[in-house]
């Protein structure tokens, strides 16, 4: 038989457990049969979310924001490490290859932000894009969800932050760089890794890490601020490489910089494991021992004040390192961004004279 626990061309969990809130568990076993032939192709299914708001409240000290839009649930990126992928549970999926092949999407998502941004009492400050899952998703480039969201905001002058490991984002270059020049808009490039053989086999759908920091480049000749977000630092399996990534970065032209250190929350406990026995299976052990260590001998740590940079001797000696490369690297803070010229939809020009 071919193993159905294998790893997927182009994908990054190599099953689809079962979540937490099915009430049945799956396993798979040999049956004795000999090796069949591979299983096509995954293939990416697209549903439509029919939720009836579009900005998302956040309640996190851990976050330099307050709330988020997210265009979709689920990410074909296929990261095998990404903290989302519990999230998938809750609507019936597998945080496993469900995650990554069944993309839930809200194609009125602009009409909803119009309607919100003009709700009475609406305050304005920075939205972040993207908070959970890639606003530039390869689905993205057929369906252009995120750009009618740039629409609105920059119709309406209203700031906002993104933060992206896709080079599509490089198609609203037009958009971004003209909220740039009225202070509305941060984006930060995520690299996790400059190993293009690992980011294949752990970001399989991800832009490579040369074209990540070539966008990096183009992003900032065009005058918008960017930033990298070194994440998640991996114990062992990439946390060597969080000083080289810095300094490619910021010779990229990236102005400001930070870090999250992994977590493995939910089901993640069990995918990222699973990846490394494939993929890692040397270093397999170590790294899990030392991500414990970051974490009080969990997996993860869900508190606030821990749950980004953890806790002990490795997480501390990784938040050293990064505050001396940040300093030799003369990264600067991100600027602010305006939320002054705000416009509520359908006011006009008036509402500046009231």
């Amino acid at each position: 038989m071919t193993d159905p626990d294998a790893p997927r061309k182009g994908r990054g969990a190599a099953s689809n457990r079962d979540s937490r809130y099915h009430l049945l568990r799956h396993e798979s076993f040999d049956d004795g049969w000999p090796p069949g032939e591979e299983p096509e192709p995954l293939r990416t299914r697209l549903e439509r979310d029919t939720s009836r708001s579009i900005i998302n409240r956040v309640r996190s000290p851990d976050l330099p924001f307050d709330r988020t839009i997210n265009p979709y649930r689920g990410c074909e990126h296929g990261c095998i490490y990404c903290y989302a992928r519990p999230s998938h549970a809750r609507l019936g999926y597998s945080p496993g290859l469900d995650f990554e092949s069944r993309i839930v999407c809200k194609p009125d998502a602009a009409a909803l932000l119009r309607e919100e941004l003009a709700r009475p009492g609406y305050v304005c400050r920075p939205i972040a894009l993207g908070g959970n899952t890639d606003i530039y998703q390869p689905v993205e480039r057929r369906l252009g969800i995120t750009r009618s969201l740039l629409e609105v905001l920059r119709e309406h002058c209203h700031p906002l932050t993104l933060v992206t490991k896709s080079a599509l984002v490089l198609r609203d270059v037009d958009l971004l760089s003209e909220m740039a020049e009225r202070a509305l808009c941060q984006v930060m490039i995520s690299v996790t890794t400059l190993d293009h053989g690992l980011a294949r086999r752990m970001e399989p759908r991800a832009a490579a890490p040369a074209r990540r920091l070539e966008v990096i480049r183009r992003l900032a000749a065009a005058g918008i601020p960017v930033g990298v977000l070194v994440a998640p630092v991996i114990p062992v399996l990439t946390d060597p490489e969080m000083e080289s990534v810095l300094a490619r970065a910021r010779e990229a032209g990236a102005s400001f910089a930070g870090y999250t250190l992994l977590r493995l929350p939910g089901e993640v406990a069990e995918l990222f494991p699973e990846w490394l026995s494939h993929h890692r299976p040397g270093q397999a052990a170590h790294v899990m021992n030392a991500i414990r260590d970051t974490r009080g001998g969990r997996d993860s740590d869900s508190a606030f004040g821990r749950r980004m940079r953890g806790t002990g001797p490795l997480a501390d000696a990784i938040a050293q390192r990064f505050r001396l490369a940040h300093a030799r690297s003369r990264f600067v803070s991100a600027p602010p961004l305006d939320t002054e010229a705000f416009r509520v939809p359908g006011s006009g020009s008036q509402l500046s004279l009231l």
